[in-house]
């Protein structure tokens, strides 16, 4: 069973604007299932993991396009650059939009290649694992803002989740094959999804000498979700250098497995500190690494919280992409007094404060931090709310509201 993707809006309106429209994003996402399910009949279908296709889109790819001509959805496309110059020349010869549709897991190499061969001839698009959005059945498709108009819209799409239902979609996570079978081992897919994404992705990325150091590397990130990033200390705890830590980082963040959030800065914040905060984009992924084996195990644990927080980060974020936005306007506060507001929407000049918490009680002192916005200056602050646990969206103070995680 398909579950339809709210990404395939924006590949449609890309596909009618570019030459070509590249979808990145995790393993197993279901990125390759989504473009199948959209190609007309006469779009050819490649994929680069197939030895003999990869061969000759590397050795012979000025011919490449002759066996293969487009409409054509090519597959790992990262896997042979050779093909971009390519596409390049053919998109600019005939002038159509909507030839080349290419998806593939690692970022990294990719937009290199991409910025250099196909600027301005290619829409992007990032896409995650299920957001609770698809896996219940609703099709509002919106990004989230804590507006009275984003409330009146969203109202008539709400599903019934309850607090049990949501503890079991953070810890069993996002992957599409995950949620569909309910009956698949948790553990061993997860353990599957680690091996296969250091021995595929990892590798052709970057010279991993000890691919054990690696995965500890993984965990000690997922131990960290939710915080401000310290890549020295994650260093030490597993023995190896900072550059190394920062380069496996960089893995990490080019194939989607971790955000990282940027603090908000303006010339009204030089109190403000300059680390970004770090989140798993997949919270079953970061469950599995730091070995919260149950769902009841985990929503009593120490990491409940940053589970939480990493569960809306996350929700958000899909929102914005699936909407075909590459660079959601999103950022956290947090100054040298250690006041923080978890997250900050900017949109048209105005600041949208949101405070994240794994609560069912929520209080007035949560808004506490969002006073910190209201200095004179040039940026507005619009209304913001504590997105939690709660089952009903409440007015608290002002404009700032009780948001149900329903409600994302």
């Amino acid at each position: 069973m398909y579950i339809k993707r709210h990404a395939e809006d924006a590949v449609s309106k890309l596909s009618a604007m570019f030459g070509a429209v590249l979808v990145a994003g995790p393993r197993q996402v279901g990125k390759t299932t989504m473009l199948q399910s959209m190609m007309a009949d006469d779009v050819g279908y490649v994929t680069l993991d197939d030895p003999i296709f990869l061969s000759g889109a590397v050795e012979q790819s000025n011919t490449f396009f002759k066996d293969n001509p487009p409409p054509v959805f090519i597959d790992e496309v990262q896997r042979a650059p050779e093909l971009f110059p390519q596409i390049k020349m053919l998109i600019d010869r005939e002038r159509k939009k909507g030839q080349f549709y290419l998806c593939g897991s690692q970022q990294f190499r990719m937009m290199k290649n991409v910025s250099e061969s196909l600027a301005g001839r290619l829409g992007m698009l990032t896409l995650l694992g299920l957001s609770m959005r698809e896996r219940t059945g609703c099709d509002f498709n919106e990004p989230f803002l804590p507006d009275d108009v984003y409330y009146l819209k969203r109202r008539d799409h709400l599903s019934s989740v309850t607090y049990r239902d949501i503890w079991r979609m953070i810890h069993r996570g996002t992957m599409p094959e995950l949620c569909m079978n309910p009956d698949y081992d948790w553990r061993m897919f997860y353990g599957a999804y680690v091996r296969t994404y250091i021995e595929r992705d990892v590798r052709e990325l970057a010279q991993v000498g000890d691919e054990v150091k690696f995965t500890r590397f993984m965990a000690v990130m997922a131990s960290r979700t939710g915080q401000l990033l310290n890549l020295q200390s994650a260093a030490n705890d597993i023995g190896i250098s900072q550059p190394t830590a920062d380069r496996w980082l960089s893995i990490l963040v080019a194939t989607n497995i971790v955000y990282l959030l940027q603090p908000y800065s303006n010339n009204l914040t030089n109190r403000a500190i300059k680390t970004p905060k770090l989140y798993f984009l997949d919270t079953g992924l970061a469950a599995y690494l730091t070995r919260w084996n149950t769902p009841e195990v985990l929503k009593e644990g120490a990491m409940a919280g940053a589970f939480f927080e990493s569960f809306v980060i996350s929700e958000i974020l899909k929102s914005y992409y699936n909407k075909g936005e590459p660079d959601p306007p999103l950022y956290f506060y947090r100054d040298k007094d250690k006041k923080e507001i978890d997250l900050l929407i900017e949109k048209d000049n105005t600041l949208y404060p949101i405070e994240i918490k794994k609560h069912a009680d929520p209080s007035v002192k949560d808004f506490s931090n969002f006073s910190v916005l209201d200095k004179p200056g040039n940026v507005k602050r619009g209304p913001g709310g504590v997105v939690c646990l709660y089952d009903h969206l409440v007015t608290l103070k002002g404009e700032d509201r009780v948001i149900p995680v329903q409600y994302l």
